[in-house]
């Protein structure tokens, strides 16, 4: 298994200065997901492009497009913007470069807590913490006299009030969509009834057992109080949701939190829109969550000259402090001088609570694209959590076989 060391929160203050910007040559393409946050980091570090071409892709098909597009030769972009996740097949198959020589040139305003090392090596350097939590109707729970749920038993037992009242008839909503977003709710639930993925130091599944049949049904019941469709539900849906007023208790990413407290929408329902911690489950005392970065990394096949010009753009906006002065609502930076708002309640509360980070396993990508798939039928009432979860077992088995984990 891979060392890795990642120090996610926080160094947020301390003595910097903002990278060096006079870039005179060479190329910057940049391929990223597609929220607020990200379209900020990726406009501040254009200011900085200097004479270098600059090209950006936001796309929610990020993770779809990384691999094929880094495989390359040379790679269609110089910068894939990464996480916890997504980092790691990269990594399997050596697509992204060691930044330990950029950061000591060109890093004056990176602090440490922002570089994620692997085996000894900077690989990303981490700008925004990110984990989903509870967004609540403060009107709809006081309204029918519900305290603000802090376990998942709770949400199922506030939503079925909710639903008896005759407000709302799919009171709940979370990003179901089948495919990654439905196993990332697996991933946090599991988490949260202290699964683990593995067997203990090795690369075995370990899913298929009570916790995971719990995992499963408490994602059963959740989906039984959200909107029949929630299997094409993904963050952008459940938002719309949200704002059309259908929902009152929801499950989303903490970088979501701007666009639904801005001054876009029905003003009453914004007002009684908050924030809350991410919830426990099972009586367990850590949340079911996971804690995330986002940070850039470099692609291997591009020659070095675009390295240096795209890592100089970059670092400008990993270490701008008016960036996160006049963007402080719109993630949990990790840049330093961020100072945590109001909208920062859901990671805050997550990191006091102990969250744990999303496993950054090599083999990590394989159980979740089998989770992904593997247990829909089970939540569309066709098959047992016993039989999806071997199910699971024997497709993460099989590609893990392939790709030599087992």
């Amino acid at each position: 298994m891979r060392k890795i060391l990642v120090t996610l929160l926080f160094l947020l203050f301390g003595t910097s200065a903002n990278a060096d910007c006079k870039i005179k040559s060479g190329s910057i393409n940049i391929l990223a997901n597609d929220f607020p946050a990200l379209r900020t980091f990726v406009e501040t570090s254009k200011q900085c492009k200097g004479s270098a071409d600059f090209k950006v892709t936001h796309s929610s098909e990020h993770n779809k497009i990384a691999v094929p597009a880094l495989t390359a030769n040379p790679s269609e972009f110089s910068a894939r913007i990464a996480a916890n996740s997504s980092i790691v097949p990269l990594m399997n198959q050596d697509l992204i470069r060691p930044l330990d020589d950029l950061v000591k040139k060109y890093g004056k305003g990176i602090q440490d807590s922002q570089l994620i090392t692997i085996d000894g090596k900077v690989m990303a350097v981490a700008f925004m913490a990110n984990t989903q939590h509870l967004y609540y109707r403060e009107d709809v729970l006081k309204d029918l006299g519900i305290a603000v749920p802090k376990t998942y038993e709770e949400v199922v037992a506030a939503s079925e009030k909710i639903r008896a009242s005759g407000k709302m008839q799919y009171p709940y909503a979370a990003a179901y969509k089948a495919g990654w977003n439905l196993a990332e709710e697996f991933v946090n639930m599991y988490i949260g009834h202290g699964g683990e993925f593995f067997k203990s130091g090795s690369a075995e599944p370990n899913v298929n057992n009570a916790k995971g049949v719990a995992t499963l049904n408490m994602l059963k019941k959740l989906s039984e109080l959200s909107n029949p469709d929630y299997l094409t539900h993904d963050s952008e849906a459940i938002k719309v949701e949200w704002e059309a007023g259908n929902v009152a208790l929801m499950t989303l990413w903490a970088s979501r939190s701007g666009t639904l407290l801005d001054d876009e929408g029905d003003a009453n329902i914004t007002k009684a829109t908050k924030l809350t911690g991410p919830a426990t489950v099972a009586g367990g005392n850590i949340p079911a969550a996971t804690l995330w970065w986002d940070g850039f990394t470099l692609a291997k096949n591009r020659p070095d000259a675009d390295a240096e010009a795209t890592f100089r753009a970059l670092a400008h906006a990993a270490s701008n402090k008016k960036m996160v002065a006049d963007a402080a609502d719109q993630a949990v930076w990790l840049v330093e001088g961020f100072v945590p708002g109001p909208k920062s309640i859901g990671v805050i509360e997550a990191v006091k609570m102990g969250a744990k980070p999303y496993p950054m396993l090599p083999q990590m990508g394989l159980m979740h694209g089998a989770l992904g798939s593997e247990i829909v039928e089970f939540l569309q009432g066709k098959e047992s959590a016993e039989q999806a979860l071997k199910d699971v077992e024997a497709a993460y088995t099989s590609k893990a076989k392939e790709q030599g984990f087992l």
